[in-house]
């Protein structure tokens, strides 16, 4: 990462967010110049409100909000919650950010609070994560897809969802209007290769 983007004193943004926060946070790491914070789905909100507003802290901007699925790391030592949510926040006023995470408790049906009442920015980003996993933001008014479809079935970036997905879609010219059926794709693995000319860019092999 570019050091445009970090902290210019990430210790000092460690500091002040350990203080402001106190047992709200379950940890503060400052790791590669970056603070990254996560807080239980209990307190969530409660942290991000205390972030934007604390003295040291004043994150008055969300800049990015994400969902992130931990199944993979299941194969290694993780034995946490399956489903995250990650959010950015920047301070303009001093000049300073700091990452939030927090896991939603159950993995069958995730849910954290929604932050759109502390960011407005907010709205977009959790709806495209609620979209793409499937994550739910109790108290967002007005949670649909942004991404896809109507009627699509399923949360794509979940790990378990087919590549092909589960339906697929196509005009019927007898019922003269679109229909859903079930997908007609063979699922196969796709090993991508590169394959160069002679002398790609300028240079012989």
């Amino acid at each position: 990462m570019s050091t445009a983007l970090l902290s210019p004193h990430p210790e000092s943004v460690r500091d002040a967010v350990v203080a402001a926060l106190g047992d709200k946070a379950k940890s503060v790491v400052l790791k590669l110049g970056e603070v990254t914070v996560t807080v239980a789905a209990q307190n969530y909100s409660e942290v991000c409100r205390t972030l934007k507003t604390a003295d040291g802290c004043r994150f008055e901007q969300m800049i990015d909000l994400c969902g992130v699925d931990y199944s993979d790391y299941r194969a290694g030592e993780w034995d946490g919650p399956r489903y995250a949510v990650t959010v950015h926040l920047l301070s303009i006023s001093l000049n300073q950010r700091v990452r939030v995470r927090t896991f939603a408790a159950d993995d069958d049906f995730p849910v954290v609070d929604s932050i759109t009442g502390i960011w407005s920015a907010a709205n977009w980003f959790e709806r495209e994560a609620f979209d793409l996993f499937g994550i739910v933001f109790e108290g967002h008014d007005d949670l649909r897809r942004i991404l896809t479809d109507y009627g699509f079935v399923g949360h794509p970036f979940r790990k378990d969802f087919p590549v092909s997905g589960h339906v697929e879609m196509r005009y019927d010219a007898e019922r003269g209007r679109v229909i859903y059926q079930p997908v007609s794709i063979e699922p196969r693995e796709i090993t991508p290769r590169i394959i160069r000319e002679e002398k790609y860019g300028g240079f012989a092999e």
